[in-house]
């Protein structure tokens, strides 16, 4: 509960305020309904009383009546509003600080978890809360202004008193029989939610792979697992909250039963038609609907505390979130003035990933110029893509230090830092939007500008197929470029790269879906376009780096080589090894 309440801002607190007063107006309305229940009922007794009276205590009860639905009106607006705009901070919170989450903080909590967290978790917080604005708040004052009632009744109550007393007491005991049930299972839900959320997500990103080898029935059954165990805890949960409300109509009807009981001896004991008879049926009329009142209030708190373990694990899985601490951050450095725009150092680099035992890169030594061009390359598994990931920093080197312009990555703060770098991932990743807006990606409409566009992809070589699209530049694409060919994406993800204008160039690998043609005339283009900025290039493809002014090749993650093309054949047998699997001697020159 205490993890919900530092969240909220004093406007909420101030809302809450207001809710309280709402509430305790409320139930003093309600309180007063038994009262003039009571003089009605005393009324018509004495024989004395007018239509009139009568009339006049009823007019009252209608205005109370009237006065409580108002005010639960009002506190229900109120919650709802507390309910969404507590629910809409968790969000905004969570989104914000995984954006700035590295790529080791986003493979400890896994994608779908992430996404379980800010949607399924949020909402369980946002019903628990409005609910518990409108019952927790309510439901002690209910019980203690109830109780307080009961007391002030003729002394003759004390039977009542004991058999309400009995009925609270079973009802408690059913309830925490319910909770050290109940409540383990309600932990265990959201852990299999984030089960059946990531089934559900890997079936639906590999599809298609799940159709070539046939494995729909593998990848049903695997999803009836996920969703038969979470559906068993659900059945579980249902079936023993079931339990809880014919048992507390039971015990209700069984208060009224034996407060009737007791009544009716009360009465049949007293003098008859005395004064004194008329009273204890007043009053017990008055002591039924108090005991009805207390007996929803203690419903009402220990629903609450049924419901919150759920909710305290949302909370506490949308905290852990909120609550990481980002390994990769910000350093103070805006700007640099070195004199060696675009430069890029390895200084006994050494990685590891979080948690693993063996390094994946070890004692890393390299520096590339401004304006030159350096390739990668290796055997699958070398760590090619690790290395280029640690100039933008999605992850930190372990060891070591990498320098840009002579400035330690560590230092630049973030936004700095990406401003110098176009990065072209493995997988290009698109977003729902159009050819523009894909390549002007983070601008505005009023910021971008066609012009530029249009020239970053043609540098790119996508001009034929966007201006073969519908619409051209304004062509909508689909979530991950769903509706275009991978070499498609790969150009568009180029172009929206060279559109940035940065002073390092990062392709990892972004060549790899491109014909050879395509690819040669593409990284002739670029050479010529991007002049003075620096390009790192990972590849598998000898023909899309031999013309690079320095190649790194990598071996079980140690560099085993570094220079031309041609000096790398006759010195590294790594290097001559992959080259002559890919070309024959006479593309190579040999």
């Amino acid at each position: 509960m205490f993890d919900m309440l530092k969240h909220l801002r004093q406007k909420e607190w101030i809302m809450i305020g207001i809710i309280l007063i709402l509430v305790v107006f409320q139930v003093w309305l309600d309180l007063m309904l038994p009262e003039y229940m009571g003089k009605i009922t005393t009324t018509i007794n004495s024989g004395h009383g007018t239509v009139d009276a009568v009339m006049n205590d009823g007019m009252y009860m209608i205005l109370c009546a009237l006065g409580s639905l108002a005010g639960a009106i009002a506190v229900g607006f109120l919650a709802a509003k507390v309910g969404s705009s507590f629910s809409q901070r968790l969000r905004s919170m969570q989104f914000n600080k995984v954006d700035s989450f590295s790529m080791a903080e986003i493979n400890k909590f896994s994608t779908p978890s992430l996404i379980t967290r800010s949607t399924n978790d949020v909402t369980q917080v946002q019903m628990f809360m409005i609910i518990a604005l409108q019952m927790i708040i309510k439901a002690p004052i209910v019980a203690v202004w109830a109780i307080y009632k009961i007391y002030n009744i003729h002394s003759d109550g004390l039977e009542w008193m004991l058999a309400t007393g009995v009925a609270v007491v079973v009802l408690l005991i059913m309830f925490a029989i319910l909770i050290v049930v109940v409540l383990p299972k309600f932990r265990k839900m959201q852990v299999l939610t984030d089960n059946v959320n990531r089934v559900a997500r890997e079936n639906l990103m590999g599809l298609p792979v799940v159709r070539a080898y046939n494995a729909e029935p593998y990848q049903t059954d695997k999803f009836e697992k996920a969703n038969k165990e979470l559906t068993d805890v659900h059945m579980f949960t249902t079936r023993a909250m079931a339990v809880m409300m014919p048992v507390i109509f039971l015990i209700m009807n069984g208060l009224i039963l034996a407060i009737y009981w007791i009544g009716a001896v009360l009465i049949n004991n007293a003098a008859p038609s005395t004064e004194e008879q008329s009273i204890l049926f007043s009053n017990m009329i008055v002591f039924t609907s108090y005991a009805m009142q207390t007996i929803f209030a203690f419903m009402m708190i220990t629903m609450m505390f049924i419901m919150l373990p759920r909710a305290q694990v949302a909370m506490r899985r949308i905290n852990e979130v909120i609550d990481t601490e980002p390994t990769v951050t910000d350093g103070n450095v805006t700007e640099t003035d070195t004199g060696r725009s675009g430069e890029v150092e390895f200084r006994n680099v050494s990685f590891k990933y979080p948690g693993a035992a063996d390094y994946i890169l070890k004692d890393i030594n390299f520096t590339v110029k401004r304006g030159e061009t350096i390739a990668f390359i290796g055997s699958t598994g070398s760590g090619k893509s690790t290395l280029i990931n640690l100039v933008p920093r999605f992850y930190d080197a372990t060891e070591g230090d990498v320098f840009i312009d002579g400035v330690n990555v560590r230092d630049f703060k973030l936004e700095s830092l990406y401003d110098k770098i176009g990065y072209i991932p493995q997988k290009a990743a698109l977003f729902s939007g159009t050819v523009s807006s894909n390549v002007a990606f983070g601008r505005t409409e009023n910021e971008m500008t066609e012009y530029d566009v249009k020239n970053a992809v043609r540098i790119a070589q996508g001009t034929d197929f966007v201006e073969k699209m519908d619409n051209m530049y304004s062509a909508d694409i689909s979530r991950g470029g769903a509706n275009i060919s991978g070499g498609q994406k790969q150009r568009l993800a180029i172009a929206r790269a060279v559109y940035k204008r940065p002073e390092i160039y990062i392709f990892d690998d972004s060549f790899s879906a491109l014909d050879y043609k395509t690819d040669r005339k593409l990284r002739t283009v670029l050479k010529n376009e991007l002049q003075g900025a620096t390009s790192m290039i990972v590849a598998q493809r000898i023909g899309t780096i031999m013309d690079a002014d320095k190649i790194v090749v990598l071996d079980e993650g140690r560099v085993v080589g570094i220079g031309g093309h041609k000096e790398l054949l006759n010195t590294c047998s790594v290097y001559r090894e992959i080259a002559m699997s890919q070309l024959s001697e006479k593309e190579l020159d040999l």
